[in-house]
């Protein structure tokens, strides 16, 4: 177990803490929980490259700890009406899709790797922000303004084209494997 692995279990751990903080109401505890949570899923990575320490491990340990934080945090903020019901859907909808069409495909093809897509890694940066937003501005009581609904729009655009990226990309990859086959 490698250092940036370590990192990538205390973000899971953190998981369940965060949920808590929230139903709680410990606003400013749950944002700056999520914030450490945030920023160790780029130390992680950052570390695993920089010290060449990228294991197999890691590759499928990290994505499993982001999904597990964002659609908790998610689900969570949804049920304490932070966040509205139809983008939490929309988040954990297409990450369960994600996850279902990689077990499928592993199934399918014995052959999946986890290599997150740009528009896969702009749509976590997005997810994170907007969940820090409503952290931040529930913590300390601030007027949004628009802020939140702009960002709601934001991540729900990226998580569509995200969903269906995935689903395209697989879809094209299973099909040229079925294609092989046949040959």
């Amino acid at each position: 177990m490698n250092i940036p692995n370590l990192i990538t279990l205390g973000r899971l751990f953190c998981v369940p803490v965060i949920v808590w903080l929230i139903l709680d109401h410990q606003m400013m505890a749950a944002f700056w929980l999520f914030v450490a949570a945030a920023v160790s899923d780029a130390v992680d990575g950052i570390i695993a490259k920089k010290f060449d320490s990228i294991t197999v491990l890691g590759e499928f340990l990290d994505p499993i700890a982001d999904k597990a934080l964002l659609m908790s945090v998610y689900l969570t903020l949804g049920h304490v009406d932070l966040i509205a019901a139809w983008l939490v859907i929309m988040v954990v909808f297409r990450d369960l899709v994600i996850v279902g069409g990689a077990l499928l495909f592993q199934t399918v093809t014995q052959s999946l790797t986890m290599r997150p897509l740009f528009i896969s890694k702009v749509n976590t940066v997005m997810q994170l922000a907007m969940i820090a937003a409503v952290l931040f501005i529930a913590a300390y009581r601030i007027d949004d303004g628009y802020v939140l609904e702009i960002l709601g729009y934001i991540v729900a655009v990226t998580t569509v084209w995200s969903g269906t990226f995935y689903v395209f990309t697989w879809s094209q990859m299973a099909a040229a494997m079925e294609t092989e086959k046949k040959k």
